[in-house]
């Protein structure tokens, strides 16, 4: 509990000065988290085969990045293309490599499955941060994503007995989804209070609830591929969180969420 602490204290240290500040730092984070994201997913996905690792890195990492940059930055006709070189990349690429085509097979769908995970999921942060009121959007949805989080692991630890989704995280209960909920409730009604978003109060509440849901199913997506590819964490690089897309999991859901409302109500 006191390494999950601290190092969650230190990522914090070092992400929020880069989101407030913004500009090329922003995308410098992102962008990283991206490449280390496609690493841990090369290494995943390919539990079963090994042979495949290095492979799998090679085509991940830099058709990801570039996948994301495409999106992120360029025009849409940019983003489309990149979208389908990078299908075309992960379906080829081991269809040329590896000889067994039961694993060549296995092994594209996993590729193209990792480059249009990651990737695309965290572009809206870009966007997000380029707003007018892009600071306070981005700690929005940060504390929407999160304190859901934290409000289900102390309630699941102090009443959970009802199991949420057994097969996929044995853990999660409902009684710690519930109390999640109600935690970002209570956030949302703060940030419409003193958060300068274009939200009324009731609107930002339930978008905070239901931003809450996103992330509990972002998070039981990726414990599915954990559990299907028997791996605990996906990563090292956060002691006591596990990898990257161990803390990034609920957010591939959440900002792609935000961004289409914002787009949805003509805010974006």
């Amino acid at each position: 509990m006191v390494q999950r602490l601290v190092s969650g204290l230190t990522g914090l240290a070092i992400v929020l000065p880069i989101l407030f500040y913004g500009g090329i730092g922003v995308s410098l984070l992102v962008s990283f988290v991206v490449v280390v994201a496609m690493d841990e997913w090369a290494s995943m996905t390919t539990q079963d085969l090994p042979a495949a690792r290095s492979r799998a890195r090679a085509v991940l990492v830099p058709a990801g990045l570039a996948l994301h940059l495409a999106v992120a930055y360029g025009p849409q006709s940019a983003g489309v293309a990149a979208v389908a070189a990078a299908v075309m990349l992960g379906l080829l690429a081991p269809m040329f490599a590896e000889a067994n085509v039961a694993k060549a097979g296995v092994e594209a769908v996993r590729n193209v499955t990792g480059l249009v995970y990651a990737p695309l999921c965290l572009a809206p942060l870009i966007g997000l941060r380029g707003r007018e009121d892009g600071i306070w959007m981005l700690m929005y949805l940060f504390a929407a994503t999160w304190l859901g989080d934290t409000g289900a692991y102390f309630a699941g630890r102090a009443f959970g007995r009802t199991p949420l989704f057994p097969r996929v995280s044995p853990k999660k209960t409902v009684e710690g989804a519930v109390g999640g909920l109600l935690l970002s409730g209570v956030g949302g009604f703060v940030f419409a209070k003193v958060g300068h978003l274009p939200f009324g109060v009731w609107e930002c509440v339930l978008l905070t609830m239901v931003l809450d849901v996103m992330g509990v199913l972002g998070d039981l997506a990726e414990s599915l591929l954990k559990r299907a590819w028997n791996v605990k964490d996906s990563g090292w690089i956060m002691p006591g969180h596990g990898g990257i897309l161990d803390r990034v999991d609920s957010l591939c859901f959440t900002a792609p969420a935000l961004w289409l409302w914002l787009a949805y109500r003509g805010g974006s």
